[in-house]
């Protein structure tokens, strides 16, 4: 061992330091500064890197907070129009002096193949996109602790299959796992539901009822859509956290419970605490740790390992034999915004195979489908044709919930509503700098909103930045 310090040191492809409220770009190395062909010295890295995912800030702060290293981290490094895929190892650093700063060096090399290509299936998730993959490091790394966890996501993104893989990877997972939707129960209900109640405590309790906490004790609870519980059971629920003991509705006796509470919502629950719907000392009891679920917009690398995924579970289900999509069939699906995410893939799926007797199945499978989802919300969807060679309909991608509301003036023209009089060009037509800055401007320095805008993909825009020789800061002029 004592021979390794006469060895070189390794450089850095990437240190970074904590300085004016943000981890800022501290050194590049050669090889990393060569392909990027500039020198972005102390400039913050979520600015540069800004499509990198996982975030390079995230991953410095967990470094540095914890000043243990990170090894074999899968991350999509992309600056401006370069972008390729990395295994990281990422190191704390000391700086010597009388005010240290923090710093973090990144370690990088090429993903191999298999390591690029390979779905990995994790407690019935699948894929292969950094966001995912970080996803299933942090349950890795929660798992075995008790501490409570929020999951947050949008409806569809598979929160419940987050919170059993938790318990599985838990020294609870031999005991039970408990699930209860809180906006699924009427407010009257949820105490009875969660704490239980006695005979005769109110009207309709013709027996003792055992509530969730007392069943799942020794294991885990999962509350979904905890930003809808009731501000009075919220009262009770912090109770029980802190004491660890129920009392059932009817009852003055004290029940010792050993829960672990794991919940979710689709809502942002610091915006409900703002509100005042929500209590602040329950949202600091619960947000012990954090574990964000991505859209699956945001993770279409992941697609077609989720279609293999589910056709060989409703070939069994439905004693099919469907072997693969076409890759029209896949393009098309991939041109979609999925606001109903995984759970909304896998119905649409389920749907196809039902009606395919072949083993291929097509894009025109997805026909009707498209149909039915433009006439439910047709003024927020704008046209995206396949190939002439397919003749397919319409594709309708749509905006998340959060995003403005789109006027379509004609089968190509969408822009934000009060800048409806804008317009761009159908896809395949080349597209100008000052297109293409109006739409960026548009979307706030959001390039992928901004690709949308377009009516293109994001790697579409990329490209066309590359052939007019622009670079992203280029847009903000």
């Amino acid at each position: 061992m004592g021979e390794d310090r006469h060895l070189p040191a390794r450089i850095p492809d990437l240190a970074l330091y904590f300085g004016g409220g943000a981890w800022r770009i501290g050194s590049f190395s050669p090889r990393l500064e060569k392909f990027l062909g500039r020198d972005c010295g102390d400039r913050a890295v979520d600015g540069f890197f800004a499509d990198s995912s996982p975030s390079l800030s995230g991953l410095a702060e967990e470094v540095a907070s914890h000043g243990e290293a990170l090894h074999n981290i899968r991350i999509s490094l992309q600056a401006g129009n370069w972008q390729t895929t990395v295994v990281a190892e990422i190191r704390p650093s000391r700086e010597e002096g009388i005010r240290p700063r923090k710093q973090v060096q990144f370690f990088f090399r090429e993903a191999m193949a298999a390591e690029v290509e390979l779905p990995r299936i994790f407690h019935g998730m699948v894929g292969v996109s950094p966001p995912l993959l970080d996803v299933f490091r942090k349950i890795e790394l929660y798992g075995p602790t008790d501490a409570s966890v929020v999951v947050t996501g949008e409806t569809g993104t598979g929160k419940e299959l987050v919170a059993r893989a938790l318990h599985e990877e838990s020294p609870r997972s031999g005991c039970p796992f408990v699930a209860v939707n809180c906006s699924a129960i009427s407010k009257e209900l949820l105490e009875s539901e969660l704490f239980g109640h006695e005979k005769g405590s109110f009207t309709g309790a013709l027996r003792t009822h055992r509530g969730r906490f007392e069943r799942a004790d020794g294991g885990t609870l999962f509350l979904d859509e905890i930003g809808d519980m009731p501000f009075g059971t919220q009262v009770k629920l912090l109770r029980v956290l802190e004491n660890r003991t129920v009392e059932r509705v009817g009852s003055e006796r004290e029940i010792p419970v050993d829960v672990r509470l794991v919940c979710a919502t689709n809502v942002p629950l610091e915006r409900a605490v703002a509100e005042g719907r929500f209590r602040a000392d329950l949202y600091h009891r619960l947000a012990v740790l954090r574990l964000h679920l991505p859209p699956l917009r945001d993770r279409l690398d992941d697609l077609p390992f989720l279609v293999d995924f589910f056709l060989a579970v409703l070939n069994r289900k439905y004693h099919r034999q469907v072997k693969r999509l076409t890759p029209e069939a896949v393009n098309f699906l991939r041109s979609y915004l999925w606001p109903g995410n995984i759970r909304e893939l896998r119905n649409v799926l389920e749907r196809v195979v039902v009606e395919t007797e072949g083993e291929v199945i097509g894009a025109r499978a997805f026909r009707e489908w498209t149909l039915e989802r433009q006439h439910l919300s047709p003024d927020r969807w704008e046209e995206v044709r396949l190939s002439p060679a397919s003749q397919t309909a319409i594709i309708p991608p749509y905006p998340a919930p959060s995003e403005r509301p789109l006027l379509t003036s004609g089968p190509r023209d969408a822009f934000p509503a009060e800048q409806g009089n804008h317009s761009y060009p159908a896809p395949g037509v080349e597209l100008n700098p000052e297109t293409i800055r109006r739409a960026y401007r548009e979307a706030a320095g959001n390039i992928s909103l901004a690709a949308r805008l377009l009516g293109v993909h994001r790697a579409t825009l990329y490209r066309h930045l590359k052939k007019l020789g622009l670079e992203r800061h280029d847009l903000a002029d």
